[in-house]
């Protein structure tokens, strides 16, 4: 299992998830929105409008919400706040290379956070470009290890289109192309397995190893990123080494 998955089970069994509940709903609302703006309130032809509403079903979040965010983002919602998509590219300590996806209705207000937060870390802001030309957009699904068969999933996954396959003891995690994403994700879907989680996001092109105390310090600061409203997701070009994982677990 890569170290991301690990790091989010970490995350998991000390409760982090539990305690951003309300966050969490405020994130998977604004997700849905933007699937919905991007490609329409139809769940049958709009996969990751589906994928995002699944998402927000498994969380345990109001049908009402669901509900309100798809109509924010087709527009029926007239009173909605109008949210927009943006990355933002940043060094963290250590050199470590950061990018934040944002979804926002101020600009200026994320910006500020975001500089704050890693100025205070020792790092700062980049300019576009300087940061994401490390990083290719990758689509990413996971599925749970227990009652799958990772030679099954691999056959259908690659003949989908996957790059990799990866399995581990709690996930089976699967890489492909951006723009497989939706075919790979119906493959899977058409052959029986049903994704845990699925979404693009971006992967690093290689990975830089950082002592295991300098990378839980990175470590710590998009934990601390990933409390701000406004940051859907935080992506970086580190190496989740198993040294690092274990001092992360038992800070």
């Amino acid at each position: 299992m890569s170290g991301h998955s690990k790091w989010k089970t970490i995350k998991h069994q000390k409760g982090v998830a539990d305690a951003r509940k309300g966050q969490l709903f405020t994130r998977l609302a604004r997700e849905i929105a933007m699937a919905a703006r991007e490609g329409g309130g139809n769940l049958d032809s709009n996969v990751r409008l589906r994928l995002a509403v699944d998402k927000a079903r498994s969380n345990s979040m109001p049908k009402d919400n669901i509900e309100r965010a798809i109509k924010r983002g087709t527009g029926e919602d007239k009173e909605g706040v109008a949210f927009e998509s943006l990355i933002y590219e940043g060094y963290g300590p250590h050199g470590a290379g950061l990018l934040f996806q944002v979804v926002t209705d101020n600009k200026n207000r994320s910006v500020a956070e975001l500089r704050r937060m890693i100025t205070r870390a020792g790092g700062s802001m980049a300019e576009a470009g300087a940061v994401s030309w490390q990083f290719t957009r990758k689509a990413y699904i996971s599925l749970p290890a227990e009652d799958n068969d990772p030679e099954k999933v691999f056959e259908v996954a690659v003949e989908a289109g996957a790059d990799d396959v990866l399995p581990g003891e709690t996930y089976i995690e699967i890489f492909a192309p951006a723009e497989s994403f939706h075919t790979v994700v119906h493959a899977l879907e058409q052959g029986g397995f049903k994704p845990k989680e699925s979404e693009l996001r971006m992967e690093p092109n290689q990975k830089l190893e950082l002592d295991p105390d300098a990378t839980v310090q990175v470590m710590k600061l998009i934990e601390q990123i990933e409390e701000l409203d406004d940051v859907q997701n935080v992506y970086t070009n580190v190496e989740f080494t198993d040294a690092a994982l274990a001092v992360m677990a038992a800070a």
